[in-house]
């Protein structure tokens, strides 16, 4: 009978157990409904603040960045392939995001960088908006998703040409893209 009964309670325990794990196991993301997000911070020296937002539509990725502390004019704006801004200048970001080995162009080239995103632009102020559709990056469960990646934003524009990184300098502001919280 104590067999029996250590038998049962162990059984009990077992399955609370099971439970409990499942209950603690997050939920995977679905592409179809889920945003992503990196809010980009300053690079050592520098003063580049914003939010990049990427959302899922019917025709690609829609992109939005707003910035704030740009000097005035064009600059070189990437996703890179680490999602790590731990490096004082950015570097531990690694290179542009490029999981099918092509050459670096604009955004809107047939072939090129998944994270080439080409140039945000600011104003007088050091204000600058962006919007678009990228066709090239995923928010799914696959090698282009730029989920788990880095923004990064350059001191120079990018020439959209120079290989392997368009030649726009220095890395002013980093952010990690992550899952943005279901609204």
């Amino acid at each position: 009978m104590n067999f029996f009964k250590a038998s049962f309670i162990g059984l009990v325990l077992a399955s609370f157990t099971g439970l409990f794990a499942l209950a603690q196991t997050p939920a995977a993301k679905s592409a179809a409904s889920s945003k992503g997000i990196s809010v980009l911070h300053p690079t050592a020296g520098n003063k580049v603040n914003g939010t990049v937002t990427f959302s899922p539509g019917a025709d690609g990725v829609q992109v939005h960045a707003e910035l704030t502390g740009l000097t005035p004019g064009k600059h070189g704006f990437h996703i890179h392939e680490f999602g790590d801004c731990s490096a004082a200048d950015g570097s531990s970001a690694g290179g542009h995001f490029n999981p099918t080995n092509q050459p670096h162009a604009a955004p809107d080239a047939a072939a090129r960088h998944e994270g080439d995103m080409g140039n945000v632009e600011a104003d007088a102020s050091g204000n600058a908006k962006l919007d678009y559709v990228d066709h090239q990056i995923s928010l799914g469960n696959d090698a282009k998703s730029a989920i788990g990646r880095a923004v990064i934003v350059h001191a120079k524009p990018d020439d959209l040409k120079t290989q392997p990184s368009g030649d726009a300098g220095g890395r002013i502001a980093c952010g990690v893209i992550g899952w943005a919280k279901s609204q």
